[in-house]
């Protein structure tokens, strides 16, 4: 029997600044921050991560102590769930699901390594690659920025992209018009409001994108107003979807999402929502309600699993996290033609990190 016994583990908080001042329609910033866990088992080590504030880092450690040292890393559900009772009193949601994501996805490249397999084997492949839209045009960008980033990623073979708005709600027709021109008619243009607008807002809005060939409109209204979010769903022109789920953490939460009929795709995310082990509840979710599944964010931490699950139709390559895991990662799978595939000749996740490159970004 193969000995898996986890003997230590390194928690690394790297902030990386942004290449331009970047904004949606609720929120701006100017940095990005990873949050990345190693977790060691004799002379084998897997990498996970998320995309958190600092404090998750502290987090993390705590529970890979008191929790994951001295565990069988095969005994991955077991693990899973005793962090999850770990928590319980602080609360399951938001920082403490993050953490238990970033050692969860850590945990899978392990078994990963441990095995000399890609996780996508582990988890039994379901196609080759999964298509991936260009996800950025923030709503602090310039005209000429804007139509630089959605025009270039529609040059390299992408079908797909999407722009924030919602900051500006009387200037975002007119950018979407701006984007159409850039991205071409052949090339699907989405819009992510991250919850700006109001329910009478997001129905106007909504009949308006669809004039310039929007086809995806993401969290129109807060993704926790599932009313509100079913109300623009019943009032979208043919074609159009509405999508939200990037704030779930729970398998709870995306069952409520799909009983109210809130969204016609569901997101989820393996860096918030317990990692790869919550991102396959809300793929067995989709699966039983007939739901198209989208993930959010952390390309390189769903490529595996979006390969895996059938419900996955497509994944977000977002411009912060895909600028960072180029220059953290050895492996890092680009896009072919608007598809991305794993590397079936490494293990894991088939991620190595950059030490070097990585360092000059770290934590104190």
């Amino acid at each position: 029997m193969l000995d898996a016994a986890i003997t230590g583990s390194q928690v690394r908080v790297y902030t990386v600044p942004t290449d331009a001042p970047e904004a949606d329609g609720t929120f701006k910033w100017t940095s990005t921050t990873m949050v990345l866990v190693e977790i060691q088992s004799g002379d084998q080590s897997g990498i996970g991560y998320t995309y958190a504030d600092a404090a998750t880092g502290k987090l993390a450690r705590s529970l890979l102590e008191k929790v994951v040292h001295g565990r069988d890393a095969f005994r991955h559900n077991e693990i899973w769930l005793s962090l999850l009772r770990h928590v319980r009193n602080s609360g399951e949601c938001g920082i403490s699901h993050m953490a238990i994501a970033a050692i969860d996805n850590a945990l899978w490249d392990l078994r990963g390594q441990l095995l000399k397999t890609p996780v996508v084997n582990l988890l039994g492949a379901a196609r080759p690659g999964i298509p991936v839209y260009g996800s950025g045009g923030f709503t602090s960008y310039s005209d000429e920025q804007l139509t630089d980033q959605l025009g270039g990623w529609a040059h390299d073979g992408f079908f797909m992209v999407k722009m924030k708005v919602g900051t500006h709600p009387c200037d975002d027709l007119r950018r979407a018009k701006v984007a159409r021109q850039a991205i071409g008619n052949e090339v699907k243009l989405f819009v992510d409001a991250n919850g700006a607008y109001t329910v009478p807002q997001a129905v106007s809005m909504i009949n308006e994108f669809a004039s310039v060939g929007v086809t995806w409109m993401e969290e129109p209204v807060s993704s926790d107003n599932l009313a509100g979010l079913n109300q623009v769903r019943e009032r979208a022109p043919a074609g159009m979807d509405i999508a939200a789920g990037e704030y779930g953490y729970t398998g709870w939460y995306f069952r409520r999402m799909i009983d109210h009929q809130s969204v016609t795709v569901l997101q989820a995310d393996a860096t918030r929502c317990g990692g790869v082990t919550g991102f396959l509840a809300a793929a067995a979710l989709c699966w039983a309600g007939n739901m198209p599944l989208s993930s959010h964010c952390g390309p390189s931490m769903h490529l595996h699993v979006c390969c895996s699950v059938p419900r996955a139709i497509h994944m977000e390559f977002f411009h912060d996290h895909a600028r960072i895991e180029r220059m953290f990662f050895d492996g890092f799978c680009e896009p072919v033609k608007g598809v991305m595939s794993p590397d079936l000749s490494r293990p894991g996740m088939g991620l190595e990190l950059k030490e070097q490159d990585a360092s000059k970004y770290l934590e104190d």
